[in-house]
């Protein structure tokens, strides 16, 4: 079994708001939720320890993720802010906790700041795989800040370096600093001064959730690493008229810098047109692989892209595809790559291999 990299799972964002404790089992999780309301809000979760030690998750990019209010979804969602104030407190209160989860629990979770932390993990998955034994490692989070909209000002991100925060999509919802999902638009003048102060510091850029504008705007502005941790090709996106995914420009434009792309499961992101209602039958795991070959087509090769699973970033088991169970399931993600006819070094690429390459090139010694 291949071990896997997630380019991006909303731990802090669930344990915070919904209770979640993701050292428990995906069917304690579910159990333990039956009777409230957290699944219609956000779906059955896909993660858990056991699943990842099951499906061989090596490393996660944990994000840190709040919202601007206007964009809130009810009372509950109390990780949305309506001031930068409130905003620093939700912010810092995401680093605390995984901090603090690390700190408790070493066996279950370590944080990756540097090249020295992503070896000590990455070897004891490797000595496991290589005699295909059966053993439970820690699990390697790399802090992600998913939308800097909270941000008082540029000089915040001296401090999140130093928290280890190592890689920051400026936005989310959009328009401070840049166009995004919800608003049109380039980078604004301080949108341009927080990239200057990015790149200064070391951070790796991510481009999801960018206007196409911004996504353009962006590669040529910054000199330093960039990714998209979480986004699919919108190509294949028959009938979307959103700019959530990124054109074959921006996807030629990463693979031209060595960057990654990590390709997301959710249905709707497959097929425009799906809703919940629809079941998931329909929705395969193949549309996925779809996208990963698009992408590597138009790189030329398999070392661009990877996973970005948005695990549990507001869906859940019923609106992935049939045959995802949990976050253990990505493993078949490999079967149909093989029947495709990718090589075993490729696939190893486009499970692990590509973000090993971009951590190894990008974190700190």
């Amino acid at each position: 079994m291949s071990i896997i990299i997630d380019a991006h799972e909303d731990l802090a964002y669930n344990m915070l708001t919904f209770g979640r404790d993701y050292r428990r089992s995906v069917s304690e999780t579910r159990k333990l939720e039956e009777d409230t309301p957290i699944p219609a809000r956000t779906g059955q979760t896909l993660l858990g320890w056991p699943e990842y030690q099951k499906g061989q998750v090596a490393v996660v990019f944990g994000t840190i993720f709040i919202l601007p209010a206007a964009h809130s979804s009810g009372a509950w969602d109390y990780l949305a802010y309506s001031t930068f104030e409130e905003a620093e407190k939700l912010i810092w209160q995401q680093v605390n906790l995984y901090a603090q989860l690390v700190e408790t629990n070493p066996r279950q979770f370590q944080i990756v700041q540097s090249r020295t932390d992503f070896h000590r993990i990455l070897d004891l998955w490797d000595q496991t795989a290589r005699v295909g034994a059966s053993a439970s490692h820690p699990v390697g989070i790399v802090l992600l800040m998913e939308g800097a909209e909270g941000l008082k000002n540029v000089d915040d991100l001296e401090g999140l370096w130093n928290a280890g925060v190592r890689i920051i999509g400026p936005v989310w919802a959009g328009t401070r600093f840049c166009g995004g999902s919800y608003h049109p638009g380039g980078f604004t003048a301080e949108g341009y001064a927080l990239l200057k102060k990015m790149s200064e510091i070391g951070f790796t850029l991510d481009v999801s959730h960018m206007t196409d504008q911004s996504v353009l705007q962006a590669l040529d502005f910054y000199p330093g690493p960039v990714i998209a941790s979480h986004a699919n090709a919108r190509a294949l996106l028959v009938g979307e008229t959103g700019e959530r995914h990124l054109t074959d420009e921006a996807l030629r434009r990463l693979c031209d810098r060595d960057g990654v792309i990590g390709v997301l499961p959710y249905n709707k992101f497959l097929q425009p047109d799906w809703e919940p209602e629809d079941g998931r039958e329909g929705v395969l795991l193949d549309f996925l692989v779809d996208h990963i070959d698009h992408i590597c087509q138009i790189a030329g090769n398999a070392r661009h892209v990877g996973i970005g699973s948005d695990f549990d970033g507001g869906f859940g088991k019923h609106q992935v595809p049939d045959g995802i169970d949990s976050v253990a399931d990505l493993q078949k993600i490999k079967t149909l790559l093989v029947e495709r006819g990718y090589s075993f070094s490729d696939v190893e690429g486009i499970l692990n291999g590509n973000w090993r390459r971009y951590l190894e090139r990008t974190l700190p010694k």
